[in-house]
């Protein structure tokens, strides 16, 4: 009997590491989800003026993806002739292999994606050095995401500001358990490991010394909290406010408190389908245009949160969707009510603007903390080159476009690429147009 035990949790342990291993290494493409598209019928007016009338989108099951799946479900895209086909991807490393393949080899056009990952693919950074030329076109959303701590660490009364709130909890952590605090992101070198990134650092806590970073896929992480996988792990709402709800551990930090109205997530699509379809690419920005000023009224937080919840698109308990549209969290060990919507998601008008716009400024620092990283020698090893990369990959004129027709006021568009100076909650200021005077700034770097 002790012997089968033995090999009973030897397989456990090896499946457990293979769920590990395949968030690290990248899982190949999901071939088996079947992508939605919208029921509404398709405005033929609309179409017969389109370069092609349909577009391959894989999205991640996240907050930053609802302006997507509200765009086909509320017939924004179709409303503009557009059928944009959504795909749910089983990991960031499958949407990457699928946008490599391309619609044409069974994968995707483009679709959600976390930043550097468009430039990146775009300079074979991330694709074994094959390039896929990508377009950045929209911030899908700002806010939303959150720094989830266990239950496990709660003695550590972890928050946004690590040096009033926990210090040398780490430290003492990894003395008393004889092994580093675990923190974990959902893919590596990208918007969720520079979050956590930023955010221990900024407490005096070198990510590179004093903790093991893991890479998890967003649904294992409640499951991983449980299991005691991890501490601590960044990732976009529902999932943080999910372990909080479900008390498998605590909301630590929302991204909000780390940086107000601050860059998130983009649509991005391959520069080959945007050059051969400009007119499909304008109607694909004022869908989603209109989709985000839908998402952003109050009066539609409940029917968005219906929309995600279903198996089709997130498959998420209603309440935990509802909350987190809301932006009504619990925050800390004790579960403190935070209320504030402006604190919460954002999809169209923040207290910085328009969120819809690519700043630009917004898009840069992504390419500037992946130097303070090295994240990507070969490939970005200094300002100049992080500048050349972001002006190849970012795009503004289309959604300019497409803003003009939809009639926006005034206010409503940017006149500028760039979003000024930003201030985050340690007070550290990150200007554009001075971006290496930031990486100098920075005291915790490779």
């Amino acid at each position: 009997m002790t012997k089968r035990r033995s090999v009973l949790a030897l397989v456990a342990g090896t499946l457990s590491s293979s769920i590990l291993l395949t968030g690290c290494l990248g899982n190949p493409p999901d071939r088996t989800g079947s992508a939605s598209s919208s029921t509404i019928a398709l405005n033929t007016q609309a179409a017969s003026q389109l370069d092609t009338k349909s577009i391959n989108l894989g999205f991640v099951p996240i907050l930053e993806a609802a302006p997507l799946v509200v765009g086909v479900e509320k017939g924004f895209f179709a409303k503009h002739g557009l059928d944009v086909k959504l795909s749910k991807q089983a990991s960031w490393s499958a949407a990457r292999d699928n946008v490599v393949l391309g619609s044409a080899g069974g994968g995707i056009d483009g679709g959600q994606w976390q930043l550097p990952m468009p430039q990146m693919i775009s300079e074979g950074a991330l694709t074994n050095g094959k390039k896929v030329p990508m377009v950045v076109l929209a911030m899908l959303m700002s806010q939303g995401n959150g720094i989830a701590a266990a239950n496990t660490v709660k003695d550590g009364n972890l928050s946004y500001d690590l040096k009033k709130s926990s210090p040398g909890f780490f430290q003492k952590f990894n003395q008393k358990e004889g092994r580093k605090f675990r923190a974990a992101y959902t893919f590596p070198k990208a918007n969720q490991d520079i979050w956590i990134r930023y955010w221990l650092a900024a407490g005096g806590v070198n990510p590179n010394k004093d903790v093991e970073l893991l890479t998890v896929p967003a649904p294992e992480t409640l499951q991983g909290m449980k299991n005691g996988t991890m501490e601590a792990f960044s990732t976009g709402d529902p999932w943080p406010s999910r372990i909080s709800r479900d008390n498998v551990g605590y909301l630590a930090a929302t991204t909000a408190q780390i940086w107000k109205a601050h860059p998130e997530e983009y649509l991005a699509v391959r520069s080959d389908w945007v050059d051969k379809h400009p007119k499909a690419a304008v109607a694909l920005l004022k869908g989603l245009i209109e989709a985000q000023m839908w998402l952003d009224k109050a009066e539609n937080k409940d029917e968005a949160a219906t929309i995600l919840s279903s198996r089709k698109w997130y498959n998420v308990p209603l309440p935990v969707l509802q909350e987190a549209l809301k932006g009504q969290y619990r925050i800390g060990p004790n579960g403190t009510p935070s209320t504030d919507p402006k604190m919460g998601p954002l999809y169209w008008n923040s207290d910085r603007g328009v969120i819809s716009y690519p700043y630009k400024s917004l898009t840069l620092w992504f390419l500037v903390e992946s130097l303070r990283w090295k994240f990507y020698p070969g490939t970005v090893d200094n300002i100049q080159e992080a500048q050349a990369i972001n002006d190849r990959v970012t795009r503004d004129d289309l959604w300019l476009q497409a803003a003009k027709e939809l009639g926006l006021p005034a206010k409503d568009i940017p006149t500028s690429p760039s979003r000024g100076k930003e201030v985050f909650f340690d007070g550290t200021i990150y200007d554009p147009t001075n971006p290496q005077a930031y990486l100098d700034s920075l005291k915790i770097k490779n």
